[in-house]
């Protein structure tokens, strides 16, 4: 009996250690945790989320106290958990570093940036001043004449509108002869900088600050003499005569001026003068255009069974959500007969929004047509991969467009931007345009097409006012229009001298379609796109 119980002992303890050396091997489901939307009080604009690289970066208006910004509120994905506790008051000088936990753990960067207008500016100065804002320096320059002990300042500013005061009003300073001012800058209370202040006299009378060439433009930038008169002249190397600049803007002794309607991959020389002072000449070549392949949607194919923007056999420029809806045996864009007044063409592209049953399940589509390519499926939701590598830097984008505006009839989810959207509003039309320096690198796609938009994630959706957007135009139509109507889009840079990598073009009749919102009933039809140089 004793055997007996010896040996049930034995099994038990065996039985027990082989349990405890049972291993979990189940992998946990791997959640990628983002910050979906973040909102704040003092804001310039919303708050750019780039779920790639797990960042959120805010751009403060300059009455903003960087060492106090209020996030309000902060939506992450669902189940996560933050380890700053949100909302609340925090000092942004230093990045906030911010780990998302759930199953798997993921870093994320909290930043802002702010930029404070600052200006010192005397009569008759030469150029603009060098503002020096970590060192709390303004420096303007006058020509070598200018009686330093009688200088009139125009205008001052050197710290943020309305809630700065002074321990000098600048206004009142005249005497730089051999010397310096200096001025203490008080706001939010507790900030105090000591600025200086300083008139200096220079032997230059004129200079460039920058020459830019486009295609068929020219972008002067040039210092001299405020009050004098400024401006530019230019000719065609070869040519003997020269031409004076229309339209210059001053601004003091900075000014500038754009010339246009010139020739391509062309040489030409410029000057800028002030009084009777001229810089040296300066030669720049213009660049090529770039012409949009089938912008005329003259070009089309049936590939697969699927309506394709161009021809079969050519490399693919235009895409559509063709791919897509084509898995629910609907197509969103074709060819259309139904062509603009004076067309020489047969042909202009039909961008109908439709609900198309996938897998059993019914979801809004949007018509659409666009620079790059369908990306594929995760899950019910689309992959899109926009743009294509165009250097060019044109002034406008033109066409033509028809419109039918429905009634939306579909709300899949409702856009952030906004909340208010309800069905039995107006659906919406878009037409967008973008250049910018995008890198697959950190938008997920490729070198061809370097944007990538996961419908699912409204953190990757397409911002025309990103870090990396150079120039942009959007046109939103939101009634229908009366029968074709001509349009020209420009877009509006934010400097001259970047050269972009890329081009986006949107066009859509739905154009909340990435929330699978809209109506059934919008139609869109284009015609004859064309770069403007």
């Amino acid at each position: 009996m004793n055997r007996i119980k010896r040996y049930m002992v034995a099994g038990a303890l065996s039985l027990l250690a082989a349990v405890g050396c049972i291993v979990n091997d189940v992998p946990y489901p791997v959640v990628k945790l983002d910050i979906v939307a973040l909102e704040a009080d003092g804001l310039l604009a919303p708050a750019e989320i780039n779920s790639n690289e797990h960042t959120v970066a805010l751009r403060l208006e300059e009455t903003t106290d960087i060492r106090k910004v209020n996030i309000t509120s902060v939506t992450l994905t669902e189940g996560a958990e933050s380890s700053v506790a949100f909302p609340g008051v925090f000092d942004l000088r230093l990045p906030l570093y911010v780990t998302l936990s759930m199953y798997q753990e993921f870093e994320w960067t909290i930043s802002a940036e702010q930029s404070i207008e600052r200006y010192f500016t005397v009569e008759g100065q030469i150029g603009e001043t060098a503002i020096d804002a970590e060192h709390h320096i303004a420096t303007a320059y006058v020509p070598m004449d200018h009686d330093l002990k009688n200088v009139v300042v125009t205008s001052a500013k050197l710290g943020p509108k309305d809630i700065t005061t002074y321990s000098v009003d600048p206004l009142t300073l005249t005497d730089f002869d051999d010397t310096v001012r200096n001025v203490t800058v008080s706001y939010h209370g507790d900030i105090e900088e000591m600025w200086t202040l300083a008139v200096v006299a220079t032997d230059v009378e004129v200079e460039f600050t920058a020459v830019d060439a486009w295609a068929k433009r020219i972008w002067l930038y040039a210092n001299g003499r405020s009050g004098a008169d400024l401006g530019f002249n230019y000719r065609k190397v070869g040519s003997q005569e020269w031409i004076k600049v229309e339209n210059v803007t001053a601004d003091g002794g900075s000014f500038s001026a754009c010339i246009a309607d010139l020739e391509t991959l062309t040489q030409y020389e410029v000057v800028a003068y002030s009084g009777e002072s001229y810089t040296g000449v300066v030669t720049v070549t213009t660049e090529d255009t770039f012409e949009l392949p089938n912008g005329d949607m003259e070009e089309w194919s049936v590939i697969n069974s699927i309506v394709c923007p161009y021809l079969e056999g050519d490399a693919p420029f235009w895409g559509t959500g063709n791919d897509g809806a084509a898995m629910a045996s609907t197509t969103l864009t074709e060819p259309t007969s139904d062509v603009r007044p004076g067309s020489e063409g047969s042909h202009a592209a039909s961008l109908q929004s439709k609900k198309a049953a996938l897998m059993g399940v019914g979801k809004f589509a949007a018509g659409n047509i666009f620079l790059g390519e369908f990306g594929g499926l995760v899950g019910l939701d689309g992959l899109v991969n926009f743009g294509r590598p165009v250097t060019a830097r044109p002034v406008a984008l033109h066409g033509w467009v028809k419109y039918n505006c429905g009634t939306i009839d579909e709300l899949g989810r409702v856009p952030s931007a906004r909340p208010d959207l309800k069905k039995g509003d107006s659906d919406e039309g878009q037409i967008m345009i973008a250049v910018g320096n995008w890198t697959a690198a950190e938008y997920g796609g490729s070198a061809d097409c370097p944007v990538v938009v996961n419908t699912k994630d409204e953190s990757t959706y397409f911002n025309k006012n990103g870090k990396d957007v150079i120039g942009a135009g959007e046109m939103i139509l939101t009634e229908s229009t009366n029968g074709w109507v001509e349009f020209t889009l420009p877009l509006d840079y934010r400097s001259t001298d970047e050269v972009p990598t890329h081009m986006i073009i949107v066009c859509t009749g739905s154009r909340f379609g990435d929330y699978f919102t809209g109506s059934t009933h919008s139609l869109m039809l284009i015609d004859d796109l064309e770069l403007i140089y």
